[in-house]
Formats: C-alpha cells, sequence, structure tokens
C-alpha cells in the first residue's frame, strides 16, 4: 500500500493532523465509532478525556490489528468530544498519547463537539478509515 500526506503550502501547517491522505494499493477498512470502553462494555476513567483518548486508541488498535494492519494504516479519523475546550486544555497530553500509539505520523482528522454521547460516561468518540495492505 502507497501512502502520501498532502500538506498543501497554501493552507495553514497543519499541528496534529494532515490536510489529506492519499493511499492505493489497499482494501479499505472502516471503524466504527469507538468509546474509552473496556471489554466489559464500561467507560475506563470518568472525567479524564487524556486516559479516555488513549483507551479509544487502544480500541481502535486491536480493531485494525484484528484485521492485520496496523495504527499507521488508518488514513482518517473523524473525533468527537463533549467539551472542545477540555480537549484543548489537554493538547499536549494527548499529542504524547498520540505519538505513543502513531509515532510522528498525523492522518487526516476532524474535530467535533457534540452535547452528548450514548454512554453518559464518555467524552471521546473516535471514528476512522484504515487503508490495509491488498
Amino acid at each position: 500500500m502507497l501512502k502520501e500526506l498532502v500538506n498543501p503550502p497554501e493552507l495553514a501547517q497543519p499541528s496534529g493532523f494532515s490536510h489529506g491522505v492519499i493511499s492505493s494499493g489497499g482494501k479499505l477498512l472502516f471503524l466504527a465509532g469507538q468509546t474509552a470502553s473496556d471489554p466489559e462494555g464500561q467507560i475506563v476513567a470518568p472525567g479524564d478525556i487524556v486516559a479516555q483518548y488513549e483507551q479509544v486508541l487502544r480500541n481502535l488498535k486491536t480493531v485494525v490489528e484484528s484485521a492485520g494492519g496496523s495504527m499507521q494504516q488508518i488514513v482518517k479519523m473523524t473525533i468527537f468530544v463533549r467539551d472542545r475546550d477540555l480537549y484543548r486544555l489537554h493538547l499536549k497530553a494527548l499529542g504524547r498519547v498520540h505519538r505513543s500509539f502513531f509515532g510522528r505520523y498525523y492522518p487526516a482528522t476532524a474535530l467535533l463537539e457534540i452535547s452528548r454521547f450514548f454512554q453518559d460516561e464518555a467524552l471521546i468518540e473516535i471514528e476512522g478509515i484504515a487503508v490495509l495492505e491488498a
């Protein structure tokens, strides 16, 4: 699978995401929205967005690896948060967690603040698309 990041100089330099990702030669894996649920379906670390982000990425990693891929094959993520200001307040810690799963690779990403999740204790949910080897 080939993957190329697209960050045109005419746009603001991205920080923590890529403007676009071109991929070819692979199979698409659509990742359902993952919350910070443990194997019993309970939200871990209520009130702690950094710990929840880590669990969400752990859950995404489980899905991607179960399909034969890796986190670096995720080309698109949509991050849903309950409180954008809380997310921004913890950007440095969230960045450290991100790098522990992705290294210095940043998929094309969008961040949206929403009013509620299916699980009341959830602070964050992420869905995505991965391109796996054909």
